[in-house]
């Protein structure tokens, strides 16, 4: 962990690639022992099916385009500026319902989650489709209880 501040230009940007768009690290593990912050681009088409942290608290504010948040009981059509906190225990799905990329800010607390995006797109960059056996035992290591499919929109 650093003990300096952080500054990203955006030249600079560390990330990975999902689906073919970016998602940018702006702070990490590394960097702090309270959060981590992405600056996530969200494929058309893309939802992350309906899941459940046990520890981790996730924060989201719609920078770009047109998503569908599944929080609890409760369905959300995000446009720009819009935002959401989801704490532990609460069911969510994200959905990227717009014609085009979405782009979404978004925490994780504590850090870490960094490593599970890390392995997701070491798994996408394979080709083909992800062994679904691989995505779940993945998401378990890193506090996600899958509860739908990964591509569902509900």
């Amino acid at each position: 962990m650093s003990a300096t501040p952080v500054i990203r230009m955006p030249a600079e940007n560390e990330g990975v690639t999902l689906r073919g768009h970016p998602m940018v690290f702006l702070v990490t593990g590394k960097d702090t022992r309270h959060t981590s912050m992405f600056d996530w681009t969200i494929a058309p088409g893309f939802a992350t099916g309906l899941h459940v942290h046990r520890v981790q608290e996730e924060t989201f504010y719609m920078l770009e385009g047109e998503c569908e948040w599944r929080v609890g009981d409760q369905v959300v059509r995000a446009t720009p500026g819009t935002f959401l906190f989801v704490p532990p225990g609460v069911a969510h799905n994200i959905a990227n319902v717009g014609a085009g990329p979405a782009r979404v800010l978004m925490t994780v607390s504590p850090p870490g989650h960094e490593h599970y995006f890390e392995k997701l797109a070491a798994l996408a960059a394979r080709g083909g489709h992800a062994d679904a056996a691989a995505v779940g035992e993945l998401r378990a290591r890193y506090d996600t209880d899958q509860l739908s499919a990964l591509t569902a929109k509900s």
